[in-house]
């Protein structure tokens, strides 16, 4: 009874302002609540993404090296009712071939990569790769306004490895010159969507399954592709007995720098005799071995012969590269005809890859000059079909041409950055800036416009990687007649004879003077009613030449041609070529 009247007795007790005070067990239970609150708003902000399911569910999904690029697909792969699978001609131009071509004429799709070009007819069960025919399982077809492409028929072209697994519906296609890593599961492992415990499984890995080793990270993190497919994250220390099952395929190694001269001749005569000789400076040598036929639907002429064959040993035993130059000859028409049909660049193509297996050398260098601004696109087909075939026994291609923005037929008919993506290197004709038809007196190749139109190349208008730019040098020049009354006259005075035809035509009196902007040697003299003006090639002017090459770090210099040269021009190559 007295406990009893004490507890009703109770009063709350109050702080000094009156106000009752809250129990301390109030304030702890709010906490937690306020914890446990902030717990989960810290998991939806945080965790919850890890355990978002961001894979495509509702059709193929596309793995090319370890990428999923479903999302990035143009058009869905096709599978037929017969199990073939198919890849838009779309997405194969955007991730195998961006030059991947259908030829209307033979109703056909042209398709190339590395050393192999592959041609499907489509509706018909076959592919040629190279040279050689080979049935197919299935057709290149059309559907829906779409041309598709048997992914599985195309494994050797594009050289890679196609797997289709059913179970959980992946293409994986994985080039094999690409390296490659396989290991073992140490147990069994979830896979995880991300480098989080606390994250989605992708997969599960039983112990002893082996799995690709994409990439490790400096917190312990592997990358792996399971069986199935999938792509996930597990711990390194999880995986056992890595082992390489692919290295990567080293790039073929290249000069450190080109010097190459043109070596050339008619076909009215046979290849020079260089034996018992040596060129220094030089690491290079293009005789000019073969040309088109006139109006020969692809045919060539050979002007290579027995005297070629000696000139490709005695080249050889010099340490020289020979890259033979294949020329159209300046011939519009006949280039035109072969470049507007495919079986006529097919046959010029296999003709000039089988002369240059027969004489042995090392490359072409083709020299298609004068063509039509349409036939632009087709020039550069023609180097993307032809660039695999020479590929694949080894040899260098590299492409001649002009200054950009020039005339249609001499300038505009090069697209100079899509031929660079196809060549091993594109060779700057740095000459004939004033040629036989100017109607102004100048300059063949002067500094100012070399260096412009080197801008130009490197630069953002042509976009030529600089490594594969080759400067051409001339070793001639003219010598301009100004006469009143008469048109513009000129002739070509070769480097070699520019001394003996000075001392002949112009007085003693007369004075060179030097030309910055041109970086010549200039020289000018009135004889009566006519007035004959030279811009010099010496070693001067082709040391600068060199600079440029030098502060552009281009891939090297060619020059034109054997034997119009000053032999004492060799010494300043030869130190060029050392460096």
């Amino acid at each position: 009874m007295e406990e009893n009247n004490k507890q009703i007795n109770e009063k709350p007790v109050k702080n000094k302002h009156g106000k009752e005070r809250k129990s301390r067990g109030n304030y702890i239970t709010k906490g937690i609540v306020v914890l446990i609150a902030l717990a989960i708003v810290a998991f939806i902000l945080v965790i919850s993404p890890n355990y978002k399911n961001e894979e495509i569910t509702d059709r193929t999904n596309v793995i090319i090296n370890n990428n999923n690029i479903t999302a990035h697909l143009k058009k869905e792969v096709y599978i037929d009712e017969k199990g073939n699978i198919y890849l838009s001609m779309e997405d194969l131009e955007n991730f195998y071939d961006s030059f991947i071509y259908y030829d209307e004429q033979y109703n056909q799709i042209i398709t190339t990569d590395n050393n192999k070009i592959g041609v499907m007819v489509v509706g018909e069960n076959e592919i040629k790769i190279n040279d050689s025919i080979i049935r197919t399982a299935a057709p290149a077809i059309q559907k829906d306004d779409t041309y598709y492409l048997p992914i599985f028929e195309l494994q050797d072209v594009y050289h890679m490895e196609a797997t289709y697994i059913e179970e959980t519906d992946i293409l994986l296609l994985d080039s094999l010159n690409r390296s490659q890593q396989k290991a073992d599961a140490s147990k069994n492992l979830s896979v995880k969507s991300r480098m989080k415990f606390f994250s989605r499984t992708v997969d599960k890995v039983e112990q002893g399954e082996k799995v690709v080793l994409i990439s490790t990270s400096e917190d312990g993190w592997a990358e792996i592709r399971t069986e199935r497919g999938k792509i996930g994250y597990v711990k390194e220390d999880k995986l056992a007995n890595v082992i390489s099952v692919r290295e990567e395929m080293p790039e073929e190694e290249k000069l450190k720098r080109v010097s190459l001269v043109w070596d050339y001749y008619s076909e009215y005569v046979t290849a020079p005799d260089r034996s018992g000789t040596t060129i220094e400076g030089v690491n290079v040598v293009s005789p000019t071995f073969f040309a088109l036929k006139r109006l020969g639907q692809g045919d060539i002429i050979d002007k290579a012969g027995e005297e070629g064959q000696a000139y490709v040993e005695w080249a050889k035993e010099q340490g020289y590269e020979v890259w033979a130059m294949f020329s159209n000859e300046s011939m519009i028409e006949t280039t035109s005809e072969i470049m507007n049909d495919f079986k006529l660049r097919e046959k010029t193509i296999k003709g000039i890859v089988d002369l240059a297996v027969k004489y042995g050398v090392d490359g072409i260098n083709i020299d298609f000059e004068n063509m039509y601004m349409e036939d632009k696109d087709l020039f550069t087909r023609f180097i993307v079909e032809l660039a695999p075939r020479l590929k694949d026994y080894g040899m260098t291609l590299s492409v001649d041409v002009t200054a950009p923005d020039g005339g249609e037929t001499w300038s505009q008919c090069f697209d100079r950055y899509n031929l660079a993506k196809n060549v091993d290197y594109m060779i700057f004709m740095g000459y004939d800036q004033h040629g036989e038809s100017s109607t102004v007196a100048g300059s063949v190749a002067g500094y100012d416009w070399v260096k412009l139109a080197l801008d130009k190349f490197v630069g953002k208008q042509e976009g030529v990687p600089k490594e594969k730019m080759i400067l051409g040098i001339p070793f001639y020049t003219r010598v301009w007649y100004e006469t009143e009354g008469e048109d513009l006259d000129s002739d070509v005075i070769d480097m070699a004879d520019t001394e003996s035809y000075i001392s002949r035509r112009f007085p003693s009196s007369v004075e060179r003077v030097w030309n910055d902007e041109t970086k010549q040697n200039y020289i000018e003299y009135n004889n009566g009613s006519t007035t004959y003006k030279m811009w010099i090639e010496d070693n001067q002017s082709i040391q600068e030449k060199l600079n440029l090459a030098r502060e552009y770090e281009l891939g090297g210099v060619a020059f034109w041609a054997k034997d119009r040269e000053d032999e004492s021009v060799w010494e300043i190559v030869k130190q060029y070529l050392e460096e």
